[in-house]
């Protein structure tokens, strides 16, 4: 039996379980033999929170979250569960109680806040032609363009969606930084990752698709967390 954790990892606004394919395989290469990738219907934190509750509370054993993007408002929604041993945030946010990842956003509004547009149904989408240069610039242009296709649009109304009990109050964290983040303002990530008290902080120089383009040195931190 392995005596690691079960890992469970959760996209973001845009993206999809896919998005961790890279992570995953460095994981799959580190022993890591229970791995999940939730896919969240991205139409409520409430909804998300309770998707990801459902997938956790039907492991054995202790688990780490891990959440990009929008995705760290789920885990910190959704993860003080009694088997849940740490929170790990992947250039992500990590509201406090009351915020909401567009109150966070106002604070410092991203470079790319020019290139979301919503449609009439209430959803939001990034410009596919621009997500490449706003959401994974240090991915090719290919690999941009395929994720600005196949990129799951949030309903709008998610943003507003406020945290009420943030888990990593009660469980510990780790968080990367992606210093030149587009869709996330590193100043909004420094904030948030310096009053968590997590265990470790680390800065990668990479786009919002960290967990895309930095693959080894994802996997390389949620690893140490899962060891901590």
């Amino acid at each position: 039996m392995s005596n690691k954790p079960t890992v469970v990892l959760v996209h973001g606004f845009w993206g999809g379980a896919a998005h961790w394919n890279g992570v995953i395989a460095e994981l799959l290469r580190k022993g890591y033999t229970s791995l999940h990738a939730v896919e969240l219907p991205l139409t409520s934190l409430a909804e998300d929170a309770e998707r990801l509750r459902k997938m956790v509370v039907q492991q054995q054993g202790p688990v780490l979250l891990v959440g990009h993007s929008y995705g760290g408002a789920v885990i910190t929604q959704a993860g003080d569960l009694p088997n849940v041993t740490g929170l790990v945030y992947i250039a992500a946010f990590a509201p406090d109680a009351g915020e909401s990842p567009g109150g966070i956003t106002q604070q410092h509004p991203p470079v790319a806040a020019a290139n979301l547009a919503p449609d009439s149904d209430g959803y939001l989408w990034v410009v596919p032609e621009k997500f490449h240069e706003s959401f994974c610039q240090d991915l090719s242009a290919e690999e941009g363009r395929v994720m600005g296709v196949t990129q799951k649009a949030p309903l709008a109304s998610t943003f507003g969606d406020a945290i009420t009990a943030p888990a990593w109050k009660k469980k510990p964290s780790w968080y990367q930084i992606s210093s030149d983040d587009r869709m996330i303002a590193p100043a909004n990530q420094e904030r948030m990752s310096a009053r968590l008290g997590a265990k470790k902080v680390i800065t990668l120089a990479a786009s919002h698709a960290s967990l895309a383009s930095k693959p080894v040195e994802v996997a390389a931190l949620i690893d140490e967390a899962a060891q901590g």
